[in-house]
């Protein structure tokens, strides 16, 4: 795919320190539009940090992070999300005995009527969560089943489809995967797919390489807050990325160790 002159987000040489603790040190990363640039790495690789400072949890420490080539400063959550970053982590911050609609909606709750009158337009928030989760391709019995009713893939289906609505234009998803089944893996993946296809910009972090390489366009291997460099699609295979997250003397010292049995 050809690039727009421009990512929709860019981080150069992005560095975070805790008081002595180097947790990201100089990682440089892009989401373009239409694309699912997927960001692997194991536990302590600086996954959450990385995901933090995208999304205006954390201010880095040094660098420069980019929106359309513009630079820009993140300095809550909600400014990132004004520019229309979005992160949906893994645990969906969601209310398991509210409905669907009012999870979809909350915080954003519609209305009609004026003054002391208004109220939440009830009909007018159930047909919008319908038709967008149909667009996700989740059927829904109702609007008012609660969310705890549904799967595990089909509440993710939910926070990204509530993303999107409201004008995502970088979405980025924290181990979407990693509690889910094969069954709801894949109703997931179809969900990114679906909206890489609506132009929308991809993160996808991840420790799985099968995962990744199902939907990836380009991947980035994060290793204890450095990134190792990117690679597009057709250009590195799965083993060598597992290769790159564990570190090749590792590997190769464990299977040793084993008998050649990893």
């Amino acid at each position: 795919m050809s690039h727009p002159e421009h990512p929709l987000l860019e981080m150069r040489n992005i560095e975070k320190q805790f008081g002595n603790i180097v947790a990201l040190a100089g990682v440089s990363f892009a989401a373009h539009a239409g694309e699912c640039h997927c960001l692997l790495g194991d536990n302590g690789a600086g996954k959450s940090t990385f995901i933090k400072t995208m999304s205006g949890v954390h201010p880095p420490t040094k660098g420069t992070m980019l929106v359309n080539g513009q630079p820009v400063v993140f300095d809550t959550p909600r400014t990132a999300m004004n520019a229309g970053i979005a992160t949906v982590f893994q645990d969906l911050a969601m209310i398991p005995l509210m409905s669907v609609t009012r999870n979809f909606w909350m915080g954003r709750e519609p209305t009609k009527g004026w003054g002391p009158f208004k109220r939440f337009d009830v009909k007018f928030a159930n047909a919008v969560t319908m038709a967008e989760m149909s667009k996700m391709g989740i059927r829904l019995r109702e609007p008012d089943q609660a969310v705890g009713t549904l799967s595990g893939g089909e509440r993710q289906t939910v926070a990204i489809a509530r993303a999107v609505y409201f004008g995502a234009k970088v979405l980025i998803l924290d181990e979407p995967t990693s509690a889910l089944g094969v069954r709801q893996t894949a109703s997931v993946l179809a969900t990114i797919d679906r909206v890489r296809k609506q132009g929308v910009g991809i993160v996808f972090i991840t420790h799985n390489v099968r995962h990744a390489m199902a939907v990836g366009d380009c991947f980035t291997v994060l290793n204890r807050g450095r990134t190792l460099g990117t690679a597009r699609r057709g250009e590195i295979s799965a083993e060598q990325l597992q290769d790159l997250m564990a570190g090749r003397q590792e590997i190769a010292s464990l299977e040793g160790s084993l008998g050649g049995t990893v």
